[in-house]
């Protein structure tokens, strides 16, 4: 499974970052083949993976912002054997390692906020060794080359992508894929 999530980054690196439900419909008929589930509550996350699996895309759910879930492992199991996301997003590393051993792909998010946190981030992959680790800020190119060349793991980024230039740069500087939740860049093919 993680090399079909990476094989369609390398296809085509913008991830629909799903932050409104009411942008679903758009999000399914973009040309995007992965999407970021960034809400939702445990009545309609279900129905969502769904749809999102049937239009033939893969589905990472962040189960931290999903409303109506304990944050632990409980509702993990129940997320994957009842929902059947491709994988979570997640900035916990025991739910990160949870999810692992139930055989989902993992996204670890971690947010950019100073020298310190780019060695977290390193040692943190290492640690985990989630599937692609997602940083934040996007768009800090020189940010994104250091950490994608220390890393044994894909680097994805996402947060204040707006621009195709962002994309483009993102992925120069050695990004797999970059998440964003402007409805623009997901009409847009970006190789």
């Amino acid at each position: 499974m993680k090399k079909i999530f990476c094989d369609k980054l390398k296809s085509n690196p913008v991830i629909v970052g799903l932050k409104d439900m009411s942008n679903l419909d758009d999000a399914l008929k973009s040309d995007c083949s992965v999407i970021f589930l960034l809400c939702g509550t445990i009545f309609d996350v279900k129905d969502t993976v769904h749809k999102v699996k049937e239009a033939g895309k893969l589905i990472f759910i962040h189960v931290d912002l999903l409303d109506g879930f304990s944050k632990d492992t409980t509702a993990l199991k129940y997320i994957s054997s009842e929902i059947c996301p491709d994988g979570i997003i997640s900035t916990k590393n025991s739910i990160l390692k949870a999810a692992k051993k139930l055989g989902l792909l993992t996204v670890q998010r971690v947010f950019i906020i100073d020298s310190l946190s780019i060695d977290t981030a390193v040692n943190a992959s290492q640690l985990i060794n989630p599937d692609a680790i997602e940083i934040m800020p996007g768009i800090m190119p020189r940010i994104i080359e250091k950490l994608s060349s220390s890393m044994d793991v894909p680097v994805i980024v996402g947060g204040l992508v707006s621009a195709e230039e962002d994309v483009s740069v993102a992925v120069k500087c050695g990004a797999l894929g970059v998440s964003t939740s402007s409805k623009e860049l997901w009409r847009t093919k970006i190789c």
